[in-house]
């Protein structure tokens, strides 16, 4: 299993690049047996124009709720990393969007995904659109949604 690190939105004018560290929080969260439970967090990176390149996601904590097919991100320890990294970087890290897997191979959104991805993109203070990655077993699946909900899907670029 090699997940891309690089793609671009379906109309070409957006790119963006999951850092190694980014796609090795993914790999250790693949739902590769029967019993594993859902997992996810945060993505966190820059903007470049209307690229972007995410450089961390962060990892489940102790309080999210994780099942075998829903993931419920609390928001303790995965703010706090945020808020860190924006810190740090002068406000050039910051939030980007959410990341949960599926125990599928190649991972669609459920309507349940798809409406808190609205409800996230239009709570956004600066109206930026939230980068929604769901983490498969085989592939991953990355859309962009902005709060007028036509949203932009990503392919994988070589």
């Amino acid at each position: 299993m090699q997940f891309m690190s690089s793609w671009a939105a379906d109309d070409n004018r957006t790119l963006l690049h999951f850092s190694k560290s980014t796609l090795e929080t993914f790999y250790q969260h693949v739902q590769a047996s029967d019993s594993d439970c859902e997992a996810g967090g945060l993505l966190l990176g820059s903007v470049h124009g209307n690229h972007m390149l995410i450089e961390q996601a962060t990892a489940p904590t102790a309080w999210d709720k994780r099942f075998r097919y829903l993931f419920e991100r609390m928001p303790f320890g995965h703010e706090a990393i945020a808020l860190s990294s924006w810190i740090a970087s002068q406000g050039t890290v910051r939030y980007l969007g959410e990341w949960h897997t599926h125990p599928e191979d190649h991972p669609h959104p459920s309507g349940l995904d798809r409406s808190e991805w609205r409800r996230l993109s239009a709570k956004r203070r600066d109206k930026g659109p939230v980068l929604s990655v769901i983490v498969g077993r085989k592939t991953l699946h990355v859309e962009l949604v902005p709060s007028s909900g036509l949203r932009s899907v990503f392919s994988g670029v070589e």
